[in-house]
């Protein structure tokens, strides 16, 4: 038993010093750093609007169908890649299950577009 814990040692001894490093550099910027926040620096500069009062408020639904949509076409792309540089090994079977996978997103693309789900107003 003793043997086996010595083993795990080096990796103990990897994440205190990472952990340390981490809360080390935490509280030195905070004491470097100023904090001193004035309007310039509160000011909405990425998004366009001012803060909300309360993080609670209701989206409109089409920004979660906006980031559905490129969650599934990001997907496409991350399978399409490594199945293109291996289409060779991996034969018909790999072809026609990857033809059975653009088909499946290209109907549920279809239903969102006939649904509505891509107009903006």
């Amino acid at each position: 038993m003793d043997g086996l814990l010595a083993e795990y040692l080096p990796i103990l001894i990897f994440l205190g010093i990472a952990i340390g490093l981490a809360s080390a550099m935490v509280i030195a910027s905070y004491f470097a750093g100023r904090q001193r926040p004035d309007s310039e620096k509160i000011s909405a500069y990425e998004c366009g609007f001012e803060a909300f009062d309360d993080a609670r408020s209701q989206f409109d639904v089409r920004f979660y169908l906006v980031a559905i949509l490129f969650i599934i076409f990001d997907l496409e792309v991350a399978f399409l890649f490594p199945w293109a540089v291996s289409l060779s090994d991996i034969g018909m079977f790999g072809f026609w299950s990857m033809i059975v996978f653009l088909v499946i997103l290209t109907i549920g693309f279809a239903y969102e577009w006939k649904k509505g789900a891509l107009e903006w107003e």
